[in-house]
């Protein structure tokens, strides 16, 4: 028994169902109603090309429900429906056909086919290639004209904005699209490529050699009945003259073959190469009309794949036969994944990421900054090599010139090693550089950078809000036990504020700390309430720089993680903060006036500005 058929209604397809068309398009996809009915069912929604998260969709061969008199396209339209109707809320950026879109290749056929795309046409963007039932199976992309040119030729794309360009022969082509805020290429070629053709499309490479691309044909590979794929002969004739020499090719897709699978080969620039083999004419209603989503989510670095059936989605679930039940979302592991790729590292090659360059200090100090700190020479006249101590006494200049100067000094137990220099730094910081801090407990060390006694920091209320930002990096992996460790916090004891609703007196009027689930906390005792409201994070991620701020407009406070708003901030009113005339910390937190241990991760720029800032206005932007 299959897993479809053990649970033939899943519950992400029936979210799916509620949404995939509106009534009318119901109605037009039962009724199987003229094109031009069916195209005022729906209108394309918008799509975001700066998003970092699109879907890329995949039909593959449809060709049983265009076979002669037999034909339905009844699925066929309902999958176009939903791709037009979801393109918004899926940001749907491309549709691409992997060949044999008809059974015999007949004018008639080819007709129908033609008229059914006019659905989707002029509302999502897509590609179609031949396959061996379109054309002439004998003949390469040489073969001259054919039914199948006259309709899905050049001349069918050229007002799409993607269309770049199509082989003289027109039975290649290629579309460029914007995603993910960069330019992605695809490449769609015939089912037997000539020489001629192949050239033409390195042609296609060598002209835009910084894009990312996604190669479709018809016959690429071929996979058991685990889904294990591998070339085919036509597939190793790609892969040896275009694939394994084109570090941009990072996924090539095709159908012709079932059932579907999946592979990985490695290039020429020893990266990964995805190849998969996508098609469902053997099963029911000739795959119904089936399509594959590449869900490209770049702030995650994955490819969520999903493969489903809008056509059997519209129908009520309590009127599926079995069948329908069985087909309309398939969840086995050659149709159900997630591919982890770091986009970054595996487009270096070919479009590396120019950084950006360091900012001046004036340049990121807006109106009300108060304290501003970076730990290159713009911060400090003792920048030292990668991994060189950072020696006591060293100062870090406040580039305000409000006099919030930091001096390092060393806890009890702390080595030369518990405070280095470092270039590492999060890419939108301003400065590149920061600093590494090995803390620990048990025995207690760590190192501290501290304001001096008099410093005007020391004693700023901060009534009409305030916005504290640094950067983090936790180590990976992150040893030993550093619960409740600071990062940042000003000395002293709410008590002799005379707070008392806290955990207890002895613990300073406001810290930014790390819980033993690396939750951060931040807690302050407000200026005018006897109070302790406290803001909680997720758990935070090791190995990566973060960016932390915690935002207060006088009113209540807000605690921000890569510029996204957490969930856990106390709704309590908090103005200002109860702040003793005693020094400002980075790397630690006081309890009773006593360090028991030091910060374990890296720091960067941190600025304090005393008005509630907007995202926008943050130390690194986010869009």
């Amino acid at each position: 028994m299959t897993a479809e058929s053990r649970h033939p209604v899943h519950r992400r397809a029936l979210l799916r169902a509620t949404a995939a068309l509106p009534a009318a398009g119901v109605a037009a996809a039962a009724l199987d109603v003229s094109p031009a009915r069916a195209d005022s069912a729906g209108r394309a929604g918008r799509f975001d090309s700066e998003s970092p998260r699109f879907t890329l969709a995949v039909l593959p061969d449809t060709q049983y429900l265009f076979d002669a008199d037999s034909a339905d396209p009844a699925p066929l339209r309902a999958t176009f429906r939903h791709l037009v109707g979801e393109r918004s809320e899926r940001n749907i950026a491309f549709m691409t056909h992997l060949g044999d879109v008809t059974e015999h290749g007949t004018e008639d056929e080819i007709a129908r086919a033609a008229a059914t795309f006019r659905t989707i046409h002029g509302k999502v963007p897509y590609s179609v290639l031949a396959g061996n039932h379109d054309i002439s199976s004998s003949t390469d992309d040489q073969r001259g004209a054919s039914a199948y040119l006259a309709a899905f030729g050049p001349a069918r794309y050229a007002s799409m904005p993607t269309f770049r360009g199509a082989s003289p022969d027109g039975y290649n082509s290629y579309h460029v699209l914007r995603a993910a805020g960069r330019q992605w290429l695809v490449l769609a070629l015939d089912w037997r490529v000539s020489d001629k053709g192949l050239s033409w499309a390195q042609g296609v490479l060598d002209a835009h050699p910084t894009l990312p691309a996604v190669l479709t044909t018809h016959d690429i590979v071929w996979a058991d009945d685990d889904g294990r794929a591998q070339l085919s002969d036509n597939g190793r004739r790609l892969w040896d003259g275009l694939i394994r020499g084109n570090d941009q090719i990072f996924l090539a897709l095709g159908g012709h073959y079932w059932p579907p699978g999946r592979t990985v080969l490695t290039n020429d620039a020893d990266n990964d190469v995805h190849l998969h083999i996508t098609n469902y004419q053997d099963r029911y209603y000739g795959g119904a009309g089936m399509i594959r989503t590449y869900g490209f989510d770049l702030a995650r670095g994955v490819i969520d794949v999903e493969t489903f059936a809008p056509w059997l989605l519209t129908r009520d679930p309590e009127e599926r036969s079995p069948l329908e039940a069985e087909n309309l979302e398939l969840t086995g592991p050659a149709d159900r994944f997630s591919l982890d790729i770091d986009f970054g590292k595996r487009f270096a090659g070919f479009a590396p990421v120019t950084p950006a360059k360091p900012r001046p200090p004036a340049a990121v100090m807006p109106r009300g900054t108060v304290a501003y700190w970076r730990f290159d020479t713009a911060g400090t006249r003792a920048g030292g090599r990668e991994g060189a101590p950072v020696t006591d006494g060293t100062l870090v200049r406040d580039l305000t010139g409000n006099g919030n100067d930091l001096t390092v000094c060393r806890l009890t137990g702390g080595g030369p090693d518990t405070l280095t220099w470092s270039a590492d730094h999060h890419p939108g910081q301003p400065a590149h550089a920061s600093l590494r801090f090995d803390g620990g407990k048990d025995p207690d060390r760590g190192a501290i950078l501290t304001t001096s006694a008099r410093a005007a920091l020391n004693s700023e209320k901060f009534l009409h809000g305030y916005t504290i930002e640094t950067f983090l990096r936790l180590p990976e992996p992150f040893e030993g036990d550093h619960a409740w460790m600071g990062i940042l916090s000003w000395e002293g004891r709410n008590g002799d504020a005379g707070k008392t609703t806290g955990w207890s007196p002895l613990e300073p009027t406001c810290s930014l700390n790390l819980s033993p689930e690396r939750f951060l906390q931040f807690v302050v005792y407000p200026q005018r309430q006897d109070a302790d409201p406290t803001s909680w994070s997720h758990a935070l991620p090791v190995g990566r720089w973060m960016h932390l701020a915690v935002v207060n407009d006088g009113r209540r406070t807000v605690l921000y993680v890569d510029g996204s708003r957490i969930a856990r901030n106390p709704t309590q009113p908090s103005t200002g903060i109860a702040t003793l005339g005693k020094p400002f910390v980075l790397g630690a937190t006081q309890f009773d006036e006593s360090y028991g241990q030091g910060l374990y991760g890296s720091l960067g720029d941190t600025r304090i500005v005393n008005r509630a800032l907007p995202v926008r206005d943050f130390l690194t932007p986010f869009d």
